[in-house]
C-alpha cells in the first residue's frame, strides 16, 4: 500500500494556520511560537498561496536586519517560490524532495486552494509506522 499525502492529512487534520503578506514578522513569530509550528503559508486577499514564512526565514532576517526584523512585513522575508504537493501524491517521493531541497514544510494544494500542510516530521512519522507494521507482518509470517 502506498501512503498518500491525503492519508497523512486524514490522520493529522487539515487545519492550516496562515498569514498575509502585510502582517509583521513579529506577528508571524508569535503565531509560530504559540502554535508550536515551524512555518506559515502566506495567502493573498483572494486566499491564494503567495509564499511561506518559516523559522529559518526569520533567523536569516534577524542576521541581516537585527532587532528591526520584527517590524518588517512578512512579504519582505517570505519564500516566494513555494514547493507544494497534492493530496494524491505518495509520501515516499516527498521524503526525497524534502531531503534534497532541504524543505521542512510543503503546503498541500487542490488546484489553487490550500487544503493542508505536511511537514518532514509528518512524513517520517508515517514511514516509521509503515516500517513497524512491515516488521510485525514479517515476524508473524516467520513465526507461522
Amino acid at each position: 500500500m502506498t501512503t498518500k499525502v491525503a492519508d497523512v492529512l486524514t490522520l493529522k487534520g487539515s487545519e492550516v494556520v496562515t498569514v498575509t503578506p502585510d502582517q509583521s514578522i513579529d506577528t508571524a513569530s508569535r503565531i509560530l511560537a504559540q502554535k508550536k509550528i515551524g512555518a506559515l503559508p502566506v495567502l493573498d486577499e483572494r486566499r491564494r498561496l503567495v509564499g511561506i514564512i518559516s523559522e529559518r526565514d526569520i533567523i536569516r532576517g534577524l542576521a541581516l536586519h537585527g532587532n528591526t526584523v520584527l517590524f518588517l512585513a512578512i512579504s519582505e522575508l517570505m519564500t516566494r517560490e513555494v514547493k507544494t504537493c497534492r493530496p494524491e501524491e505518495p509520501i515516499v517521493g516527498l521524503m526525497e524532495t524534502m531531503t534534497n531541497r532541504r524543505i521542512r514544510h510543503l503546503p498541500v494544494l487542490i488546484g489553487d486552494h490550500l487544503c493542508g500542510i505536511i511537514s518532514i516530521g509528518d512524513v517520517v512519522k508515517q514511514r516509521l509506522t509503515e516500517a513497524q507494521l512491515e516488521l510485525e507482518q514479517l515476524r508473524s509470517y516467520i513465526a507461522s
